[in-house]
């Protein structure tokens, strides 16, 4: 094996999660943890208009060292990935690595400050600059929660989707009904489908803010038999993840062992 065939090899053990004994990756770790903390911290304090003025400067200089850290930490992975055997061939290696969901995650987590050169409109720049708060996602990567809820989410795809699809159609089923019962005495409040769906998210979701409510009796009745299918209906994802992580769990207490990376079962 070549020197730089070693030093990769050793690259990627860093920036990966660390193992047991493997100091330099743990000391790693714990700053991206540390620095991925502070860019929230920074986010949430930078909304604030007093120390946004006070203190410009300092989130300005934080928010350089932060990308340039993440940007290396991003071009590292790319450039050490084809250590692994899956990812051995250097540009199809190193294409699949790059479209990974936590390869996606650490791209998004800089990308907003490099589009921000490419629109002058503060609007924009301001949205791209809050898209920063999406750095906790690389969370992910290093806490043993975080990859129990991805799992989870894998191993229940299907039914999710399933879910999703019942109540995508049933808010459209109720939002037209609602349409026609009360369009006419309320034509302000529902004059088309698409607005009663507003109407129909909070009913089903048992928000019920009241901004929009029926006042017909046929409207009335169902308003009522949205609400009891909603409690019933959304339901049913939290059954789905609540059975999917009692599973998980079990299976982790019953000695399985998981890849650290991708959660697959050695």
């Amino acid at each position: 094996m070549s020197k730089r065939m070693v030093i990769r090899k050793r690259i990627w053990e860093i920036i990966e999660v660390a193992k047991p004994g493997d100091t330099a990756s743990k000391v790693f770790d714990f700053f991206i943890l540390a620095l991925i903390f502070l860019n929230v911290v920074a986010v949430i304090l930078e909304s604030v208009e007093a120390l946004e003025r006070r203190f410009h400067l300092a989130f300005e200089v934080f928010e350089l060292f932060s990308v340039a850290v993440f940007s290396l930490e991003y071009v590292a992975r790319i450039w050490s990935c084809v250590s692994l055997p899956q990812y051995a061939k250097p540009l199809t290696g190193r294409l699949r690595f790059i479209f990974k969901p936590l390869s996606i995650i650490d791209l998004v987590a800089v990308l907003p400050f490099y589009l921000s050169f490419v629109s002058v409109d503060l609007r924009v720049i301001r949205m791209l600059r809050l898209l920063r708060i999406f750095r906790v996602a690389k969370l992910t990567r290093y806490s043993s929660v975080m990859r129990l809820f991805g799992r989870v989410f894998k191993d229940k795809k299907e039914e999710l989707a399933l879910t999703f699809m019942l109540m995508l159609g049933l808010i459209i089923l109720v939002s037209s009904l609602m349409y026609f019962a009360e369009h006419e005495a309320q034509p302000d409040k529902f004059p088309d489908i698409p607005s009663a769906m507003w109407w129909s998210v909070v009913t089903l979701t048992t928000v019920g803010y009241g901004d929009i409510y029926p006042v017909t009796t046929l409207g009335k009745v169902l308003a009522g038999l949205s609400a009891i299918l909603g409690v019933g209906m959304f339901a049913l994802p939290t059954g789905i993840l609540g059975a999917s992580f009692v599973e998980e769990i079990q299976k982790q207490k019953a000695g399985r062992k998981c890849c650290p990376h991708c959660g697959g079962e050695l």
